[in-house]
């Protein structure tokens, strides 16, 4: 059987202003079945705005945005907040906008690795543990689309790099295409196939180690960005070494001993 490789999401000359500042100016994007796409930029770029117009949560001044009839989202939005004198268990919480059987809920759990915090009260959790429950909570939707708005925040750096990890398993894993919103340049690019750097236009676009070189990136994120960047990405034939949480390159039989990752 064929692919279908119809795009998932097509917006074509967005602009949107919000109290006469203008937010997005002229954004093309297109996001194709099961590619990781990464969408970098500074703080107030309009990276969030950006997603909330692909997501049909805003409507854009200009422009369109198209999706593929039959698209299933799942969505990990920027901030979640939890009223810290609710009772709210992880399995509630699971279900709060989808329904979904225990048996469902456990095997999302189970994927992101937080099974075990089925019944636990949503506000005692860590910053990297919520994550992956809402994360396990967009998997419940079976996404063709996974849209995660900096799904590292509240995570610490050795768990940023397992979370990230995690993510391009789960597109391993379920064929979905993902959408990210992140900041964490150094660590999220060695696990993207495309990134994506808006400052109200799209910059420049391309693979990681195009990006990377790319003037526009360099000069709104400074030559040791690039530094930065070398110590993560790797060739597609894999690699005979690992890094360190500091970064420091050590061989591959050391990977877990405190490294970033050992894959």
């Amino acid at each position: 059987m064929m692919q279908n490789t119809t795009p998932l999401v097509d917006a074509t000359g967005l602009d949107l202003s919000i109290g006469g500042r203008r937010i997005l100016a002229h954004v093309d994007l297109s996001i194709g079945p099961g590619e990781i796409i990464t969408l970098i930029g500074p703080n107030g770029a309009g990276k969030s705005t950006l997603v909330r117009v692909l997501l049909g949560l805003m409507r854009p001044d200009h422009g369109a945005v198209v999706r593929r009839a039959g698209l299933r989202i799942g969505y990990l939005p920027q901030k979640f907040d939890i009223d810290p004198v609710l009772p709210l268990s992880v399995a509630r919480l699971m279900t709060l906008t989808c329904r979904a059987t225990r048996t469902e809920i456990e095997s999302a759990l189970a994927e992101t690795g937080v099974a075990h915090l089925i019944v636990a009260q949503a506000q005692t959790l860590s910053g990297g543990e919520l994550q992956r429950v809402l994360l396990a909570r967009a998997l419940l939707r079976n996404p063709d689309l996974l849209v995660l708005d900096e799904p590292v925040q509240g995570v610490d750096f050795g768990g940023q790099a397992e979370l990230y990890r995690l993510i391009s398993d789960i597109r391993d894993r379920h064929g979905c295409a993902v959408l990210m919103v992140s900041h964490d340049l150094h660590l999220v690019m060695a696990a993207t196939d495309r990134v994506l750097c808006l400052n109200q236009h799209l910059c420049c676009a391309g693979t990681p180690a195009m990006v990377a070189k790319d003037p526009e990136y360099l000069r709104l994120f400074g030559p040791r960005a690039a530094e930065a960047f070398a110590l993560y990405a790797h060739g597609p034939h894999g690699h005979d070494h690992d890094h360190t949480l500091s970064g420091d390159v050590v061989p591959a039989d050391h990977a877990h001993e405190g490294s970033a990752h050992d894959h």
